[in-house]
């Protein structure tokens, strides 16, 4: 039933997945063999409809949502309540905060609110104490402001990161900086926010490509011109 119930998410099946949940109410907390949560795999997804399903479901069945999920929603108040110690939980000084911890696949809290939550979330994460420098546990290798370029590409998240200090020249995996994202998906606003923060037109990934040939290659040619002439 597990795989099939990850399929009927992915697929945007939401009257499937609704089915499935009323015979079966615990699939709500379901998670795959990594520790995924049904939750997260509609957000991975981009299945609002059954997000906001399961978020009716676990509200109505008393299920708090952990750090990661509360942060891919882009609640602040849930952020908050899942940052509260449970009641007797001692400090274990030895191991690092939540706010530093990953989730099973490999992400802080912060890159999940980059890439998928509200500028609220990331304002919180932020002032809480989150990195902007954490390196994702996953293939990936990339930092918040990389999620955030991705995927949300919200400038107010973008804004928010590049002033907590977030390194717009940071790489990661085969050496795509920021920029390149924005440059993929045709954001001047965003290739122009960068470069006020200090972005390197100039610098090429593993394969030779600035974000202007990578651009290019993308059929953003007004784009591709204007990185082109940009100083170095």
């Amino acid at each position: 039933m597990s795989q099939h119930f990850l399929k009927l998410i992915q697929r945007g099946l939401t009257a499937e997945v609704a089915d499935a949940v009323d015979l079966d109410p615990s699939l709500v907390t379901w998670r795959d063999t990594q520790g995924v949560s049904a939750l997260m795999w509609s957000i991975y997804s981009s299945q609002t409809t059954i997000r906001n399903f399961f978020l009716v479901q676990i509200a109505n069945q008393g299920i708090p949502l952990d750090l990661f999920e509360a942060a891919a929603v882009g609640d602040p108040a849930e952020i908050s309540a899942a940052l509260e110690p449970a009641p007797g939980q001692l400090l274990q000084l030895d191991q690092p905060g939540p706010l530093q911890s990953y989730s099973p696949d490999g992400w802080t809290a912060l890159h999940l609110a980059a890439a998928f939550g509200t500028p609220a979330a990331v304002q919180l994460l932020l002032k809480l104490g989150a990195s902007v420098a954490a390196v994702s546990q996953n293939a990936q290798k990339n930092q918040p402001l990389h999620a955030a370029l991705a995927l949300g590409r919200d400038p107010v998240s973008v804004r928010l990161l590049l002033e907590a200090g977030a390194d717009p020249n940071a790489r990661q995996t085969a050496g795509y900086t920021a920029l390149f994202s924005a440059a993929a998906a045709n954001r001047r606003d965003l290739c122009e926010l960068l470069l006020a923060h200090g972005a390197t037109p100039s610098l090429t990934n593993d394969f030779g490509q600035t974000a202007a040939t990578f651009a290019r290659d993308r059929k953003h040619t007004d784009l591709a011109d204007w990185l082109e002439i940009l100083p170095s």
